[in-house]
């Protein structure tokens, strides 16, 4: 049977799609690379998808399947041990309260922080899931 080798998209569910775009793009100084002002708002980040809908919309039935959650979901997103300590300071710098930090049996190291919907974010090292376990 042929593996799969990542994940291509991830999605949170958020409260409100003009201030989930503008604290997405501030925090990762990414574009939008998709969106509908009702719906969604995509971005590429690496070679993976970050979604984020609105609930109500996409529980609709449609072009999609319907699907959605409310309440906080989680995402993680990869960053160099070297980085912690810039994203420590961009997070402060942006009023972004540090929610926990964490470090990994393995040595991997986490910050989990909120969006502004309340999903958890973290920003982990790789060895947080080490591959010979």
């Amino acid at each position: 049977m042929p593996l799969i080798n990542q994940i291509l998209e991830t999605a949170l569910y958020v409260n409100d799609l003009e201030e989930a775009e503008r604290f997405y793009s501030q925090l990762f100084d990414i574009i939008t690379y998709a969106k509908d002002d009702k719906r969604h708002v995509f971005f590429r980040i690496g070679d993976t998808m970050l979604l984020l809908f609105n609930p109500l919309e996409t529980q609709k039935e449609g072009l999609f399947p319907a699907h959605g959650s409310h309440g906080a979901g989680h995402a993680a997103f990869a960053v160099e041990h070297r980085d912690l300590d810039f994203w420590r300071q961009r997070l402060r710098g942006l009023g972004i309260e540090i929610e926990k930090e964490h470090e990994w049996p393995a040595g991997g190291r986490s910050l989990y922080f909120r969006d502004p919907s309340g999903n958890s974010l973290e920003l982990a090292t790789a060895d947080t899931w080490p591959e010979n376990v």
